[in-house]
């Protein structure tokens, strides 16, 4: 029997576990929840939604015998889920990755409504990203909606979507820590006491912070249900509708203000020579035309020149940068080209996203997500060693363990831009050579080509791994 590895949302999903069996995604419907999988599979908007790639296609998949021990206990069907090319996280995503998640939400939701649909849950892991395509993937979220029932995700959906998006956008703070270190959202209370007097006046702070933050105080204590009393009063379908879409228009006005970013302009400010970019440009369209790539990591894209010079030649792209402000506008420019096989994510090298959640088996560390075939590594590990202490052999050795090809540029200490960087810093990074670096390469890579670009400060080198390459 293959393999069975358990996706994190088994353990907290009452409906029913989801598990991979070789690259399949399958998940057990449980009893208390097929009546709502067999309503919404009957209705156009189930339809509608796979159709329009809105909502992840989704099949029976048989009950199989095979599966592992306990699975199938209570379980009274089996599904198969399209598997996205690669998970990502919100903690990961830019100000417009979440706006946007944020908006799908609602749009789902509404129109679900009028075919007595509800969602039951807003979490943000219930939205995937297929390039610059958000995606719904969580079927079992979808429940009949009970007359007078209130929508209990709102709650939910401001801590996860609109508190943090209201966080980078009022008070100029990036949400993505906050968002890793708090994998439910941030409270109402919590947040409420970031605001000021003066931010009463945002929109959407009283309604959706103060008047959140209140209730929840208020209602700590309670010995009654408060949606029983809110079921009783009779709340109807169109207040749900309305408040749908008063926090639509409230999205749309969350202007992300301006963040200092340093490497948002690279493409503008680098050192190259117009001869030396053109070297550069040549050498990696060399490498990567050698084959087709099925996943490529372009580490360090800032606003993803050369993610998408090697998307021509590969199924999919992660393109990864530790700025947010040059994911975002990678990810409108991609947008506007709807183009699906590059996805871009917020993520510091120096600090990954670990294992996260219940047993550290919730969210998965970027490296158990999928590794690539080639890595790109341009113009970055001078940042790694001398911005985070990382010393080189680490780092190539952590190259290494991806077991992919790799296409690296290691820059000088006489180069400019690490004479910029190493400006306030003392120099004690003897370790940060030419000679030292390309031994460590030849520890775990077999380098197949290597040029020197003009100007005598930048080098670059196609290796591949050791292993691989008989040595």
């Amino acid at each position: 029997m293959d393999s069975v590895e358990w996706e994190a949302s088994s353990f907290r999903d009452p409906g029913g576990a989801v598990f991979m069996r070789g690259g399949r995604i399958f998940r057990a419907i449980h009893h208390r929840s097929v009546k709502d999988w067999n309503y919404l599979t009957a209705t156009v908007v189930f339809q509608e939604l796979q159709r329009e790639g809105l909502l992840i296609p989704t099949r029976p998949a048989g009950i199989d015998s095979q599966l592992p021990p306990g699975v199938l206990d209570g379980c009274a069907a089996v599904v198969e889920h399209e598997a996205v090319p690669f998970v990502s996280y919100p903690y990961e995503w830019s100000f417009e990755m979440l706006r946007d998640a944020a908006l799908l939400h609602l749009d789902i939701l509404e129109r679900c409504l009028p075919q007595e649909l509800i969602l039951k849950d807003s979490s943000t892991y219930n939205i995937q990203f297929v390039g610059c395509k958000p995606i719904f993937i969580d079927v079992l979220s979808f429940t009949r909606l009970d007359s007078g029932e209130p929508w209990v995700g709102y709650n939910q959906f401001c801590r996860m979507f609109l508190y943090p998006l209201m966080l980078q956008s009022y008070k100029q703070v990036p949400f993505q820590s906050w968002l890793r270190s708090e994998l439910d959202g941030l409270d109402p209370i919590g947040f409420s006491r970031l605001m000021s007097g003066r931010d009463l006046l945002r929109p959407g702070v009283f309604t959706h912070v103060y008047l959140q933050a209140w209730m929840q105080k208020r209602l700590a204590g309670a010995r009654y249900s408060v949606r029983s009393e809110i079921k009783k009063a009779g709340l109807s379908k169109d207040a749900i509708v309305n408040n749908v879409r008063g926090l639509r228009r409230l999205l749309h006005k969350l202007i992300q203000k301006k963040i200092d970013s340093t490497w948002v302009d690279y493409s503008q400010m680098h050192t190259y020579t117009p001869i030396a970019l053109q070297q550069k440009e040549g050498f990696v369209r060399q490498a990567v035309a050698s084959q087709r790539h099925r996943l490529v990591w372009d580490l360090g894209c800032n606003i993803g020149h050369f993610s998408r010079m090697v998307s021509e030649h590969a199924d999919y792209v992660v393109a990864i940068d530790a700025d947010p402000v040059s994911i975002d506008r990678l990810y409108c420019s991609l947008r506007k080209e709807d183009r699906r096989n590059i996805l871009p994510l917020t993520v510091n090298l120096a600090n990954l996203s670990p294992n996260q959640g219940w047993d550290g088996h919730e969210r998965q560390a970027l490296q158990a997500r999928g590794k690539p075939d080639l890595t790109l590594c341009l113009a970055l590990i001078h940042h790694m060693v001398i911005s985070s202490n990382i010393p080189v052999k680490s780092f190539i050795g952590w190259l290494a363990g991806l077991g992919s090809s790799l296409i690296i540029e290691f820059v000088s200490k006489e180069d400019p831009l690490v004479q910029q960087v190493l400006l306030n810093k003392d120099d004690t990074y003897d370790d940060y050579n030419r000679p030292f670096f390309e031994d460590c390469l030849a520890r775990f890579f077999r380098v197949e080509n290597s040029l020197a670009l003009s100007g005598g400060t930048r080098f670059l080198y196609y290796a591949t791994p050791a292993t691989s390459a008989g040595g």
